[in-house]
Formats: C-alpha cells, sequence, structure tokens
C-alpha cells in the first residue's frame, strides 16, 4: 500500500500541505513554484484541478500572473483516486471548490506515500469558511497562508470582496467581480 523508498527501500509516509489565502494572494503562484521544483527534482507530479474552473484554461492551472502548469480537470474528488497513478506528488488547485470528500482523498493520497500540495480561498465572499478547507487545515501537516494587499487602504488583505450583488456562492470571476481587501475595509464594504 505504501509507496516505497527509492534509496533503501523502506516504505514511505506522505503528507498534506495546503497553501490558503484571499483571491490574488498568490496561492496559485505558490502551487504552481512547489509543483515545477517538484519535476526538477525528478519526482513524478500530477496537477488536478475543478473541471468548472475554466477561467484561463480547459487544461492547465494559470495563476493571474499568467504562470501555468498542465493539469487534469476532474468534475469531483473521487476521480482523483481513480486518475492519480504511480506518483511521488499530486497538486491540486482550487480546492474549495471540491466536494467534501476530497479531505478523505487526500489523507488517502498522504497515507499511502504521496506528497499532496493544495491551493484554495479558505474564506468565501462573504468571509466564511469555504468548502472541505477547514477540514484540510485541520489534517495537513504543513499551512501557508498567503496575502493579498488591500485594494482600498494598501494594508495585507485576506478577504475576497464580490463588487456585485450576486448572491451565488460560486461565482468564478476576476478583478472585474472581486477585489482583495484587509478587515477593516471588508466590514465596510458589506456594510452597505
Amino acid at each position: 500500500m505504501f509507496l516505497e523508498n527509492k534509496v533503501d527501500g523502506s516504505k514511505r509516509v506522505g503528507w498534506i500541505e495546503v497553501i490558503v489565502g484571499s483571491m490574488f494572494s498568490g496561492k496559485t503562484e505558490e502551487l504552481i513554484r512547489r509543483l515545477k521544483r517538484a519535476n526538477i527534482a525528478k519526482q513524478r507530479v500530477e496537477i488536478f484541478k475543478p473541471a468548472i474552473d475554466v477561467r484561463y484554461s480547459d487544461e492547465q492551472v494559470v495563476s493571474h500572473d499568467a504562470n501555468a502548469i498542465h493539469s487534469t480537470p476532474v468534475s469531483n474528488s473521487s476521480n482523483i483516486l481513480l486518475l492519480v497513478n504511480d506518483v511521488d506528488v499530486v497538486g491540486i488547485d482550487e480546492a474549495q471548490f471540491f466536494d467534501t470528500g476530497l479531505v478523505d482523498v487526500c489523507n488517502t493520497l498522504a497515507n499511502n506515500g504521496v506528497r499532496v500540495v493544495i491551493a484554495g480561498l479558505d474564506m468565501d465572499f462573504r468571509g466564511k469558511p469555504f468548502g472541505p478547507i477547514p477540514a484540510l487545515l485541520a489534517t495537513a501537516e504543513y499551512v501557508t497562508k498567503v496575502h493579498a494587499i488591500c485594494m482600498t487602504c494598501g494594508d495585507l488583505a485576506q478577504y475576497s470582496h464580490r463588487k456585485s450583488q450576486a448572491e451565488n456562492l460560486v461565482l468564478l470571476g476576476e478583478k472585474d467581480i472581486y477585489e482583495p481587501l484587509c478587515r477593516r475595509c471588508f466590514i465596510e464594504a458589506t456594510k452597505k
């Protein structure tokens, strides 16, 4: 069940790394950086993203700065286990859009010797915990929280403020719909 260590034949145990923050904070950029380094180290890497995220590309994970890496779009988390094959590292972008089964998928991978690197929004546009991210944060060995810059005052931003009046939880968009805000500016903006 566990992957074998290439050097001494011992059984490897994997782990989970989660990168979270608001929109425009560099989550995907950091995910891509870590996965490219794994490729440089000649590790076998597979990357997945939710099929609904087609903002930049159908089959690539793309950062707002246009850095990209090939990925496989999947409609639900259980498909990841069906598609993953003899890898050292699994990357998952936009994890907040997956079902809660993603937590079990990531733990299964890690328990079987795979390093799992996940990026996603920790809060939705209302400032509430988003999808499977809270449970992933609780089970991860490593957590990195990145911040954007508040578009109102210039402080560190941790909220993804939706500028439109749409109330549906998932609304794909860019700077035309969302802006990063700090706590103070988010509270002011959501009073209106």
